[in-house]
């Protein structure tokens, strides 16, 4: 059973269960995701589009939903009892589910470590009673565990596999229909109904400042397979803003970009990982940034920034969000050669930082192993 609540642990996942299956071709899949573990033959139990939710405050309000969905999930895991239940990321959730299995038996790996380094490190001890392998994508997340004596793996950041685009600029931009014009800037606002409602806004104003001052400056905005698209379209309609939208082709845009505005999460490590120059804009409802902000132990919190331990990539986050400062920035990075290429250094360094890839090879080898009865640290 693999279980991931949200666009990004759906597609780690989906390259996990492809590369298990090379190892266990008769091995049956079965759990919560997406879009991505349906295409790789998982047979869905819960689709994830139902529960992916961000922030203490959205977490409340669809709690009820939330809790219903859990309950049957577990229902389902006891009913069924698979050789392994992986949890992928989607971390209160999944530590839920993780506590009923262990108490039935059931061996749990968990893919994508809670960030433990970020925010309550008090948790290492309650996740090491609810799993038996913790594989992590961070080197630097190993002795965590490795100290609180709970088997873990280093397999690597998945990213590494997942953002592989060969095409140039002007290729990227020819297959989007964008080779004529001026600057070309990315905008990314999310993954979540509720995220891209707080931050698409921000971003539209942002870029309605960077054209005031490049005319010929276009926008382009990948829209997420979680998100409708007339969400995305009404607003553009209402700022007059030349923006074209299109269905996916996230890693394209980033390619084809002069500069990507991108609210915080996982898309800034495929920014990051495909090397254009980023802003990082982040504002969360009032109540859970109240609540987080007593909670989080480091000072940053753009993963670009986090990988290399200091700041790389400017973030704009909360009553920082605004559209003036977040213009400004990006300007910078289009008219200041030397500021750019400073940017891009850093990027490099990001992405050496990451590894080298064969994420999901790692992760499939190690769930192999404990279908077999192993389980070892390295």
């Amino acid at each position: 059973m693999v279980v991931a609540g949200e666009a990004s642990g759906d597609l780690h996942a989906a390259h996990f269960v492809e590369a298990l299956r090379q190892l266990r071709p008769q091995a049956h899949f079965s759990g919560m995701g997406s879009r991505h573990m349906r295409e790789a033959g998982v047979e869905l139990l819960v689709d994830a589009d139902e529960v992916s939710v961000m922030g203490v405050w959205e977490v409340l309000v669809k709690y009820p939903h939330l809790r219903e969905r859990l309950g049957f999930l577990r229902r389902q895991m006891l009913a069924r009892r698979p050789d392994l239940l992986v949890l992928v990321d989607f971390v209160e959730f999944n530590l839920k589910l993780a506590e009923a299995a262990k108490a039935a038996g059931i061996p749990v790996l968990f893919y994508v470590s809670p960030q433990i380094w970020a925010w309550r490190p008090g948790r290492v001890k309650k996740i090491g009673e609810r799993i038996d392998m913790m594989a992590t994508i961070f080197p630097f997340e190993v002795p965590y565990y490795r100290e609180a004596g709970i088997p873990v793996r280093y397999v690597g950041h998945p990213l590494v596999d997942e953002v592989r685009i060969e095409e140039t600029k002007e290729e990227a931009r020819s297959a989007l229909g964008l080779e004529d014009g001026g600057p070309l800037i990315g905008l990314l606002p999310g993954s979540r109904q509720s995220e891209v409602a707080r931050i698409l806004p921000i971003l539209l104003d942002s870029a309605e400042l960077i054209r005031a001052q490049h005319p010929d400056a276009r926008f382009v905005i990948p829209v997420a397979h979680t998100i409708r698209r007339e969400m995305i379209e009404e607003r553009i309609a209402e700022s007059g803003l030349p923006v074209q939208v299109v269905d996916g082709q996230s890693h394209r845009v980033m390619r084809a970009s002069d500069v990507v505005v991108t609210a915080s999460g996982t898309a800034t490590l495929e920014v990051a990982l495909v090397g254009t120059p980023m802003v990082i804009v982040y504002r969360l409802a009032a109540l859970s940034h109240l609540i987080l902000s007593r909670l989080v132990t480091i000072n940053h919190v753009g993963l670009p920034n986090i990988v290399a331990g200091r700041e790389i990539v400017r973030e704009f986050i909360q009553g920082d969000a605004r559209p003036e400062a977040i213009a400004e920035e990006a300007l910078r990075i289009l008219d200041d050669p030397a500021y750019r290429h400073r940017l891009l250094e850093g990027l490099a360094e990001v992405r050496t930082l990451l590894g080298e890839g064969r994420g999901p090879e790692r992760i499939a080898q190690v769930a192999d192993e404990m279908l077999e009865g192993r389980i070892l640290s390295e």
